[in-house]
């Protein structure tokens, strides 16, 4: 009956059960208070049934005290066990929710920034939330109640069978309708669920992106369409909502009645056969105390399993984003295509990086983003990227930093001894060689100086204060309150979009890569900040490889090579002369 990410996975889904490895000890515990629970419900419908027999028959309080002691045992144990049951559970519900938040997250950065920007972020905010937080029902009820529907079946029919055949065939041949029925319903519930999920992904992300869009949407006067437009969507999410519950409440009843015919049928046979003298009154009360236990646990599968719907729905998601390729990643190549010296490590110190007719395409456009592009990058290049908008310069930094990966061609190293596809070098020991400063960096909340550490935390605050120095931001961070100690709070809003730029600038700086990547790194600076910062490139960055992206003619101004892109292609190269004042 469980259905994960659109796939019918029969009634429990293997890829949550084999990622709760970490979870296994809470369930096997639960399992073995499982069977121990099986034990009391049988003990307890004994006890009960002797002590009505003895009762009935006229004997004096006396003669009830053991049975009434061991009862009010059998129903204390029965009551732990269930309770201990539960705990159990919920620990390794927390445990995996645990593992997939942190698996989701890591896969999130793992894909990258172009993965990330074709995704809403308020869907991924809702599915690492309120959406694994419906693995709760799945793991405390749903699958500590699933194994109860093996074993107290199974059971009570043993029991039921030693004491009255009859019954016990009566119990085996109506138990199966429950089953029958609760599947035929869970076919329609699936769709429903999903339905719900998406929805409730929609508005999540939505909400978010209305919130943080408030003071735009505020000025052009469109908060009022926004708020129609969530109005929608939540009457949408009421609706599925309540489509979905009254499916639920309907099986329920579907279940109940199920069960309530099979239990009078039982009632009736055993009542007539009492009444003749063909059944003793204490197997009687036996059978009909244990009937009912024979059916419950299978009837609250069903209940259950609506209630973890939601949190399968959204682990199903999370493991689509778990099996998405990650760009980058080593592939395999050819013998021709490995490294001859068979090294996999890369040093842009003193390598050649040669892009050989490459390709780069994004989902959904006709036309590639790079076009069949040819450049080699020697150790200490300077290279300005500059073209109209749309033209691949950011796209050929992007394939740099690995990102994405090439749709056609090939992105080589040559030289210090070893030659090869830059596709089989670790991604991770790849970008260690690499400093980048976005258009649109982001500052995390945090103090000044952890933000410009982020790429080397294990900086000294004189080197935080070089690079802050070299990027201008020296001067704006000591009139913060707290200066480098300052925490910037989310995203670095107290600051203006300049000082955020020269935030990342000293970032950059600060890390020691060989190769630093600049998308449009004067966009928010004044004139005279921004030829601050082309003389730091000039000057303190000497022994690194630049590669620039801008749309200004005043970085084309030096020396270096001057690129020009235009709809993907390469358009033309030009030398300029070397010049202590590069790029001014």
């Amino acid at each position: 009956m469980g259905v994960s990410g659109g796939a019918r996975r029969g009634a429990v889904d293997r890829r949550l059960v084999r990622y709760a490895g970490a979870a296994r000890a809470h369930l096997m515990v639960t399992l073995v208070l499982g069977l121990a629970g099986t034990g009391l419900i049988l003990a307890q419908a004994g006890l009960l049934a002797r002590a009505l027999a003895v009762a009935a028959r006229g004997d004096v309080a006396a003669a009830l005290s053991a049975t009434l002691a061991a009862l009010l045992v059998v129903v204390a144990a029965r009551a732990a066990v269930s309770y201990g049951g539960e705990v159990a559970a919920l620990r390794a519900a927390a445990t995996v929710k645990s593992q997939l938040r942190r698996a989701l997250t890591a896969r999130s950065l793992q894909l990258g920034p172009m993965w990330l920007g074709g995704q809403r972020a308020g869907e991924i905010t809702t599915l690492s939330t309120k959406g694994l937080d419906g693995l709760d029902s799945y793991f405390a009820r749903y699958l500590p109640q699933l194994v109860l529907a093996v074993l107290v079946p199974v059971a009570v029919l043993a029991r039921v069978a030693v004491a009255d055949w009859v019954s016990a065939v009566i119990i085996a041949v109506t138990l199966p309708l429950i089953p029958v029925f609760a599947v035929l319903v869970g076919w329609h519930t699936k769709a429903q669920t999903r339905q719900q999920w998406r929805l409730l992904a929609t508005l999540g992300g939505h909400f978010l992106d209305v919130v943080e869009g408030l003071p735009t949407l505020k000025v052009f006067g469109r908060a009022k369409g926004q708020e129609q437009v969530i109005a929608k969507v939540t009457e949408d999410y009421r609706a599925a909502t309540m489509s979905t519950l009254r499916v639920a409440f309907l099986s329920a009843l579907v279940l109940e009645l199920s069960a309530a015919v099979a239990t009078a049928l039982v009632a009736v046979e055993v009542g007539l056969r009492l009444l003749y003298g063909h059944l003793g009154y204490e197997t009687a009360l036996l059978v009909l105390l244990l009937t009912p236990e024979a059916f419950l646990p299978i009837r609250a599968v069903g209940v259950q399993f609506h209630a973890s719907m939601e949190g399968v729905a959204a682990a199903g998601r999370v493991f689509e984003i778990l099996d998405t390729a990650i760009p980058g990643e080593p592939r395999a190549r050819s013998a021709a295509a490995a490294p001859r010296s068979g090294s996999s490590r890369a040093d842009l110190r003193t390598q050649y990086i040669k892009l050989n007719g490459v390709t780069a395409a994004y989902p959904g456009r006709h036309s590639p983003a790079l076009d069949g592009v040819n450049l080699t990058i020697a150790p200490g290049d300077r290279i300005v990227l500059t073209g109209p908008s749309g033209a691949g310069k950011s796209t050929l930094l992007a394939l740099l930093l690995r990102f994405i990966t090439p749709a056609a061609g090939t992105i080589e190293l040559a030289g210090g001894g070893a030659d090869g596809d830059v596709a089989a070098i670790d991604v991770r020991q790849w970008r260690t060689q690499i400093a980048w400063v976005p258009q649109q960096p982001y500052l995390f909340t945090g103090t000044a100086a952890d933000n410009i550490a982020l790429g080397q935390a294990s900086a000294s605050r004189d080197a935080i204060c070089r690079a802050a120095r070299l990027a201008g931001a020296a001067d704006f961070i000591s009139e913060l309150p707290a200066g480098y100690d300052t925490p910037l709070g989310e995203r670095g809003l107290r600051l203006s979009a300049g000082q955020r730029q020269r935030i990342a600038l000293a970032r950059a700086f600060l890390r020691d890569a060989p190769l630093l990547l600049l998308d449009e790194p004067a966009a928010h600076l004044d004139p005279v900040s921004a030829r601050l910062i082309r003389t730091a490139i000039d000057t303190a960055l000497a022994d690194r490889t630049v590669i620039l992206v801008s749309h200004r003619e005043g970085w084309a101004d030096g020396s270096g090579r001057v690129i020009r892109l235009e709809q993907g292609k390469r358009m033309s190269s030009v030398t300029a002369s070397r010049t202590p004042a590069m790029l001014r």
